[in-house]
């Protein structure tokens, strides 16, 4: 492994950066609120077509282990420019998929090319001191919560605008695809999007030499070396991964409750994403919170905020309250759900990018891969507790969820900064757990 020589990272704008990510993330959340209507066009129940959205996990957690990597040993705008073009492809893919079995392996392709969000995400913390490391992720961060909830108001309501032209049947048939199967728009649409942000991101984005030259087997191999020597990544990774299992509980099986329980449709489960969307901003204040007072109490306060989210979830059905009622407890439980989740995130990638600054995408290859196989489990996870219990059922497996990230924080490392990234004692210690 060579070291290149310490130089400033060429200049990026953090909202760029933040642009990127909501870009990127945004293409593995479509079929959430669509999830329905997936069903009615290919015939097929709940319990199955819940697959797609696992799918998409899936796909994502796979494409962070082997693709996430390259940020570190390429040159990173050429590497972003290539896996956005591929999720173009992989939309186009998803959006003519001819049967359930198609549209599951085209979900899976597109959420392996999606994970360069996360190619963006380590660029951040290299443009700032690293006192200033928590607001830099915290803008970042605040564009991937937007990009994740925004994508459930986009694909519900874009899935809606078809259905208008069945009031001109001689020039939209009834019978067209393009009109019974309005969620295809979504993908349609977004790939166009991605391509005019494609486009942007040529002309704005400067080049990113990558800080080491290293093989990829090696940075491969390096993944373990991280995992075994470093407790805290341990740590953040295993409470990641169960906040965001619980986190997909949820938003997985919120269109089948509104469906089930008030005839709503998509546009309205989308909706929610834009509700939640206001928890979102919480992110600058993570950050700021989490240089000052450290993670671990953001991390406190996160998992209790979470857990009282999701009593407040699951109120509205456990004491069978009126529609109105119901509905107000669930946007506030988004909210605070969502302000939970990204307190969580924030302070779990401030403490991670502290450990080696040259493995900043490894470190956070190993982190996200964890919290999306979470991802991943907590939608299998609900698919199974929906088909059994409905959403009571849903909502005690969140909670156990939530309950289980609790119990692993307060048994873990109880000290503020572990480590001293100014310090060249600890750099030079943590640095040597890379040499292969």
């Amino acid at each position: 492994m060579t070291s290149h020589p310490k130089s400033p990272t060429p200049h990026a704008p953090l909202h760029l950066l933040g642009l990127a990510c909501a870009i990127g993330v945004s293409t593995i959340y479509f079929n959430q609120p669509l999830l329905v209507e997936m069903g009615r066009t290919y015939g097929a129940p709940a319990g199955r077509v819940m697959f797609v959205s696992g799918a998409t996990q899936v796909g994502y957690a796979l494409g962070l282990l082997f693709f996430v990597p390259l940020g570190d040993l390429l040159e990173r705008r050429a590497l972003m420019m290539r896996m956005y073009a591929a999720v173009i492809v992989a939309l186009l893919l998803v959006a003519i998929a001819p049967s359930l079995d198609w549209l599951i392996a085209g979900s899976v392709v597109l959420g392996m090319a999606a994970s360069v969000t996360h190619v963006v995400v380590p660029i951040a913390p290299d443009m700032v001191s690293n006192r200033a490391r928590g607001r830099a992720i915290g803008t970042v961060m605040m564009g991937l919560l937007l990009g994740i909830l925004l994508a459930r108001t986009f694909a519900g309501w874009v899935s809606r605008i078809p259905a208008l032209f069945l009031h001109a049947p001689r020039l939209f048939p009834a019978g067209a695809f393009w009109v019974a199967d309005g969620w295809r728009y979504v993908f349609v649409l977004a790939a166009l999007a991605d391509a005019a942000f494609l486009f942007f991101l040529g002309r704005a984005m400067p080049r990113l030499p990558p800080r080491q030259h290293l093989r990829y087997a090696d940075a491969m191999r390096s993944l373990w070396t991280l995992f075994r020597t470093q407790p805290l990544l341990r740590e953040s990774s295993l409470i990641g991964a169960l906040i965001f299992a619980s986190f997909s509980c949820f938003w997985t099986t919120l269109a089948f409750l509104l469906s089930s329980r008030y005839g709503l449709g998509a546009g309205v489960a989308g909706s929610f994403g834009l509700v939640g969307a206001a928890g979102a901003m919480v992110a600058p204040v993570a950050g700021k919170l989490a240089d000052n007072r450290g993670t671990r109490w953001v991390l406190t306060a996160a998992i209790a905020l979470l857990a009282f989210s999701y009593l407040l979830l699951w109120a509205g059905v456990a004491f069978s309250l009126p529609f109105s009622l119901h509905i107000a407890l669930l946007v506030v439980g988004v909210i605070l759900l969502d302000m939970g989740a990204q307190l969580a995130q924030v302070a779990n990638q401030t403490r991670i990018f502290g450990l080696v600054p040259s493995a900043r995408s490894r470190l956070n290859t190993v982190y996200m891969t964890l919290y999306f196989a979470g991802a991943a489990s907590g939608s299998a996870l609900a698919t199974v507790a929906w088909g059994r219990w409905r959403w009571n059922g849903v909502s005690l497996l969140a909670l156990a969820l939530v309950s289980l990230a609790g119990l692993r924080h307060a048994l873990g490392t109880r000290t503020r900064e572990p480590f001293n990234p100014d310090s060249r004692s600890d750099r030079s210690a943590l640095d040597s757990v890379l040499e292969i």
